[in-house]
């Protein structure tokens, strides 16, 4: 898709790309429809409690779901656990972890339909794969007077796969939430934050690591929190 080449170029060249909301619209909506929008940022609100948070924190709220994606089609997979290994998560990992699953509607509506859609033809230019086996993850990170919300408990990190999105579905009421791009021997190469519905980030997880900081309550007397979409990629 001759729009995406530069984000492909960004890839290639720094392992990273920042986009913003405007540019993620405008391809979303050529590829596609983000139609349901509106719903798709309210099944944020429908999400259940992390209890695999070896920190002991509550803080974080998810979905999941798992899909196979070739050139011909998107298709959902039967419910299974999310499985990472300590080598890639030293805090989580190592077990086997099921969370409830992102809802029908929402896996099949439109607007995930069209992000699968833009991660499949970014990704395939990037590196191109007969097949992905495609994870996706809807967090929610809460942020309240004396806890603070870890979008990344575990750290500066890789996830083990060939390509994240992380896309900004919401943010209420929080400070901070930095992301950062690390090469593999640590050294930063960049940070941003996304702040308004659509922006993304794009990594290629075998080249670099990236991490969030903590978000806090602007309003220490009001609910705050951070709704982010994760989609990871990898070959199949």
């Amino acid at each position: 898709m001759k729009a995406q080449r530069p984000l492909t170029e960004a890839l290639r060249a720094h392992g990273y790309a920042f986009v913003t909301d405007a540019e993620m619209r405008e391809w979303l909506e050529h590829l596609g429809n983000v139609e349901d929008w509106p719903a798709f940022a309210d099944s944020w609100n429908d999400l259940g409690p992390d209890t695999y948070m070896a920190d002991g924190g509550r803080y974080r709220k998810r979905r999941y779901a798992v899909f196979t994606v070739t050139a011909g089609e998107i298709a959902r997979q039967p419910a299974q656990p999310h499985y990472q290994s300590r080598d890639y998560n030293t805090l989580n990992g190592g077990i086997e972890r099921w969370f409830e699953p992102v809802r029908e509607a929402i896996g099949s509506g439109a607007t995930m339909t069209t992000v699968l859609m833009f991660c499949r033809a970014l990704f395939g230019m990037a590196g191109p794969a007969h097949a992905w086996h495609v994870e996706v993850h809807q967090f929610r990170i809460e942020a309240r007077r004396g806890e603070e919300g870890r979008p990344t408990p575990e750290g500066v990190h890789r996830d083990g796969v060939d390509f994240v999105l992380v896309l900004l579905v919401n943010r209420k009421n929080i400070v901070s939430g930095i992301t950062s791009v690390h090469d593999l021997a640590g050294n930063e190469l960049g940070a941003f934050t996304l702040t308004q519905p659509f922006e993304a980030a794009l990594v290629d997880d075998a080249r670099v690591m990236h991490g969030v900081t903590p978000v806090e309550p602007l309003d220490p007397d009001e609910p705050g929190y951070r709704d982010v979409l994760v989609v990871t990629f990898r070959r199949a």
